[in-house]
């Protein structure tokens, strides 16, 4: 079976349930083709990056499914493009790096940021890099300041 997503974007003006029930038929639609839903997101009402129907939000939604016949795909994307309520659509197959971001992002491994106790008991290697690269340029900068060597006359 294969992996894919399907991210869309629903018009923002609707209403709070026709923005569910809308999500809620795509997702049967693919059950009814056989897939098997692996995970429904609901990321919410998002900036657009340039006005798409004239509108400059838009509610996002992605579906990751598993579907072995890819006929089905097909007549999804159909479907969005006639729904007035889709603004835009992407479908994406996923390989396997794609597969285990997402589950690693799922689990919480990834977008998690660190407690500042984690960053003072874990020191950042790139800034060690930097200290002794700094230590190593003020010795050199020692080293030529050094007085020439006196002449017999000096001494």
């Amino acid at each position: 079976m294969q992996q894919y997503e399907v991210t869309f974007i629903v018009d923002p003006v609707l209403s709070k349930e026709e923005i569910g029930a809308t999500a809620k038929t795509y997702e049967d639609q693919l059950k009814e083709l056989g897939a098997e839903i692996v995970h429904m997101d609901d990321m919410g009402l998002k900036q657009l990056a340039y006005p798409i129907m004239k509108r400059t939000s838009g509610i996002y939604y992605c579906i990751e499914f598993k579907v072995a016949d890819l006929s089905g795909i097909s007549a999804v994307e159909l479907a969005m493009r006639r729904d007035d309520r889709v603004m835009r659509f992407l479908t994406v197959k996923l390989d396997k790096y794609g597969v285990q971001y997402n589950e690693d992002k799922r689990a919480g491994k990834i977008g998690k940021s660190r407690s500042k106790k984690e960053e003072e008991v874990k020191p950042d290697p790139r800034k060690q890099a930097h200290a002794s690269r700094d230590k190593s340029a003020r010795t050199a900068k020692k080293s030529m300041k050094r007085e020439a060597p006196k002449t017999e006359k000096e001494k």
